[in-house]
């Protein structure tokens, strides 16, 4: 059994170090972080595991846009599942600002202020709609020159080929060849403009063509890992396609959801044992927490380590 060590505060200011710390005392989801990130390490640096990184739309509306993207820009995963949203938030913000809002403010006054509110997030409709409509269709106009059917990712990199925004995670996927995969991708503002060009033309989208390079992934890989941040379509997507290899050897869950409502963005890597997506002895963490907390910590510790 280990003992509960207090924190000391001001003991150091080596982010390493505090989550060594925060390992060992032993605190509720304080060392379910410290688990986590060392999962983590291990998991980007076997060369052997085949590293997805799954989550929702929502957090690319914040800063924690600049978390992912550094995280694709590293190399740290070989594949990313998300939703459309994620499509529309990238590029709207590397053509616009969004802005700081409050979850108390006054929506009809919002709107009439040509604003829609995204938690405590401001975003423009001169951004959000107009810039996305008007620079997707353009982008698409391009590519139907040279592909009239593309997969999901393949539609993410002819994005990337044409967005001029290092900040974007779209932009260092493309750079870095690692697929972005969409299953819902008719769910937002880029999806509604495919269907909008599909009216006239015969462009098509292959979904299966997604799910062909996930098959070919996961079973040519030696182990497979997994960060998985919230739930929803991205979150099964990635726990599906690992159950045909005998489930995850690396795991790690960061929510806010609870289990007790059946939820899959509650279920608990314990429950995906069951459905043999995560093996029975595979390195696993779940830390119940909001990801635009918590995940920086995570992601800056890592990003000392593996620099090291």
């Amino acid at each position: 059994m280990k003992k509960v060590k207090d924190f000391k505060i001001g003991h150091s200011r080596d982010l390493g170090k505090i989550l060594r710390q925060m390992e060992e005392f032993g605190g509720f989801q304080g060392n379910k972080v410290a688990e986590a990130v060392n999962i983590l390490e291990r998991m980007i640096r076997d060369e052997k595991s085949l590293n997805f990184l799954s989550f929702p739309a929502c957090l690319v509306a914040t800063g924690i846009r600049g978390v992912f993207k550094e995280m694709v820009k590293r190399n740290w995963f070989d594949l990313v599942i998300t939703t459309c949203g994620t499509l529309d938030h990238d590029l709207a913000r590397s053509w616009g600002d969004y802005y700081q809002g409050s979850f108390e403010l006054d929506d009809s006054n919002v709107k009439k202020k040509s604003f829609s509110r995204l938690g405590n997030v401001l975003v423009p409709d001169k951004v959000y709609a107009e810039q996305v409509e008007k620079n997707v269709q353009r982008f698409l106009s391009e590519i139907y020159k040279e592909k009239k059917e593309l997969a999901t990712y393949e539609l993410v990199w002819e994005f990337g080929r044409r967005l001029d925004s290092e900040d974007s995670i779209i932009h260092w996927a493309t750079k870095n060849k690692i697929p972005v995969i969409v299953p819902g991708i008719t769910d937002g503002m880029v999806g509604y403009q495919l269907w909008m060009f599909s009216q006239d033309k015969d462009f098509k989208i292959d979904v299966l063509k997604d799910e062909q390079l996930l098959n070919d992934r996961v079973w040519d890989a030696e182990k497979t890992g997994a960060l998985i941040i919230g739930g929803g379509i991205s979150k099964h997507h990635t726990i599906w396609w690992n159950q045909f290899k005998g489930g995850l050897d690396y795991a790690v869950y960061l929510t806010t959801a609870f289990e007790e409502n059946g939820s899959l963005s509650g279920a608990r890597p314990k429950e995906a044992v069951s459905w043999g997506q995560i093996k029975e002895k595979a390195e696993k963490a779940f830390v119940w927490g909001e990801a635009s907390s918590i995940l920086p910590l995570i992601v800056s510790a890592l990003a000392e380590r593996l620099q090291r």
